[in-house]
């Protein structure tokens, strides 16, 4: 089993170098100049076109824009080991990790229980659709169609559209009334919740869809498998076999979580961005818009770090709870 782990942890790891190197390229490819953007900001009033100039000169010095990629590269990789992401262009003197640390766990405590409940109760129906067939699987199996293939901004608006604006059961924006400070309070706390319900919801749904098929076609192919005959037929209980046939198609339900656990982060960080919740999504959108280099490239890391951390864990977990790979750990 050790060799499993090691072969996967260091796999993981030559993914995150290739993304350190990603994130920090592919925001430096836009088009247009951040720095210039500042200047024009600080410099407003001034006329003279030597002063601007001389502004425009320290702000590049600072932020190491005057330098070449590659030396700047290696400049974000050394403070990188240091914690130090850097100075916010669009938040100046803001620094990338206070940003950050103020929308991360906006972000986790969003997505974390969004997607876990959503897996857990996607991966029941499923079982229980394949179990019962006839009316109930008739009922639900269009609903789970229609929820896998709607995209996760439609699932987004149409909650957004049904529940903020037209039955007003829920806030339309934002993490907590604009019109609140945050504090330890009840009335903060009913605000926060009234604000999570549409991007947890529209989260949860998304992944409600996806999960109840898969799991539901893997239920139906080991209910109709070899062992499950041969168990009926030595009169093993129902009930025993059905676990053992639930068990099974758990497993590839697993393996499912861990392909396309950065899909369904990707699709709430849009869910974040439609609803203006205070989270990574929103924060990276702005940091785009404003040309942002070192907040765009701080949330893509963060956000790829989430990623890779969940998937790493779910695949390390998959090597312990499936019997197969256990096995062939042990041959090798």
């Amino acid at each position: 089993m050790k060799k499993y782990y090691r072969k996967k942890i260091i796999w993981y790891l030559v993914t995150l170098v290739i993304a350190v190197l990603l994130n920090f390229l592919l925001p430096r490819l836009m088009p247009g100049d951040p720095v210039a953007t500042m200047v024009s900001q600080a410099a407003e009033g001034v006329t003279s076109k030597t002063a601007v100039q001389q502004i425009y000169n320290d702000y590049a010095e600072k932020f190491g824009t005057n330098k070449p990629l590659v030396v700047q590269f290696f400049i974000y990789v050394k403070n990188l080991f240091h914690g130090d992401l850097g100075v916010s262009f669009s938040q100046y003197p803001r620094t990338v990790s206070n940003v950050i640390s103020s929308a991360v766990w906006w972000t986790i405590c969003l997505q974390l229980p969004a997607i876990v409940v959503g897996w857990i109760i996607g991966n029941v129906l499923g079982a229980v659709a394949a179990y019962r067939k006839s009316g109930w699987d008739k009922i639900v199996l269009p609903l789970f169609l229609f929820f896998s293939n709607i995209p996760a901004f439609g699932m987004a608006v149409i909650l957004l559209f049904i529940f903020g604006i037209k039955l007003h059961l829920a806030p339309t924006s934002g993490g907590y009334g604009f019109d609140m400070i945050p504090n330890v309070s009840w009335t903060f706390f009913k605000s926060i919740i009234s604000h999570y319900q549409l991007p947890f919801w529209s989260i949860v749904l998304i992944t409600i869809g996806g999960q109840a098929i898969g799991m539901r076609s893997m239920s139906i192919y080991e209910l109709n498998a070899d062992y499950v005959k041969y168990s009926r037929f030595l009169g093993i209980k129902d009930n025993k076999i059905t676990g053992y046939v639930f068990h099974n198609a758990m497993l590839p339900q697993v393996t499912g979580l861990a392909m396309s656990i950065g899909t369904m982060i990707g699709g709430a960080l849009v869910a974040e961005i439609i609803f203006s919740y205070p989270g990574l999504g929103s924060t990276l959108l702005s940091a785009i818009t404003g040309r942002d280099y070192p907040l765009i490239s701080g949330c893509t890391l963060i956000i790829t770090i989430m990623v890779l951390i969940a998937n790493l864990a779910i695949e390390l977990i998959y090597g312990v709870i499936d019997p197969r790979v256990k096995a062939a750990q042990q041959e090798s």
